[in-house]
């Protein structure tokens, strides 16, 4: 039996998805203990990440040759923009963030190395490198969602987002866009079949990297 795609992706990082559910962020998060000022850093950070990674989703739908697979990417990049951006507005009021607060916020250097690195791999090694690369941010954002919706306390302050991402729609739609990252490998030539192996990977980096920046309240460590 032929194993997918996605399915040998998530065994080969397995044990990089423990790590990130065991951050200081994560564990924090679960049990509803996590600094307010951690929080806020990583919301903003996360709003300025979803605009780009909106703009990777449609330039993916702009280049996909199917209507269906067009109409999911999309759809999916309207959701990141929308529905998300409709969670981080509650959280902006709860902890006093305001719209031009976030609009002067710059990336820091984890997100914005991320969004770039999004940008380049379907600019540059095209459509099958591109899904791979934006795969684990739909996967590893439900697998951490539902781990923690498990272990979460009652009254965590932090529920809202926990059930954003635990959500079975949410699934759906990680589901969906597996289903055309394993189409398009099993249809790829070797060398690209690595690329996209190494895409994800790196992505998978990219999402331990992003929380840990967000626990640290990364910044550039120079100024101009």
């Amino acid at each position: 039996m032929t194993v997918s795609f996605s399915a040998s992706m998530r065994h080969e990082t397995a044990d990089l998805l423990k790590r990130i559910l065991a951050l200081p962020f994560n564990r924090e998060l679960a049990a509803g203990t996590l600094e307010p000022r951690r929080f806020q850093h990583y919301v903003v950070q996360d709003a300025i990440y979803l605009l780009e990674y909106g703009r990777v989703l449609a330039r993916i739908a702009s280049v996909a040759p199917e209507p269906a697979t067009i109409s999911l990417f999309a759809k999916s990049a309207d959701g990141a923009i929308q529905v998300e951006r409709a969670l981080h507005a509650s959280y902006f009021e709860l902890f006093g963030i305001t719209p031009e607060q976030v609009a002067m916020a710059e990336p820091s250097p984890t997100c914005l190395a991320y969004t770039d690195f999004l940008q380049a791999s379907i600019a540059r090694d095209g459509l099958a490198v591109g899904v791979a690369a934006i795969l684990p941010c739909f996967r590893i954002y439900w697998d951490v969602g539902r781990r923690i919706a498990e272990v979460t306390v009652a009254d965590n302050p932090f529920s809202a987002w926990i059930e954003t991402y635990a959500d079975q729609s949410f699934g759906d739609a990680v589901l969906a866009v597996e289903d055309v990252a394993d189409r398009l490998a099993a249809e790829a030539s070797p060398s690209t079949t690595a690329a996209m192996r190494q895409a994800y990977h790196r992505s998978c980096q990219y999402e331990w990297m992003f929380w840990d920046s967000a626990y640290r309240m990364e910044s550039w460590p120079v100024r101009i």
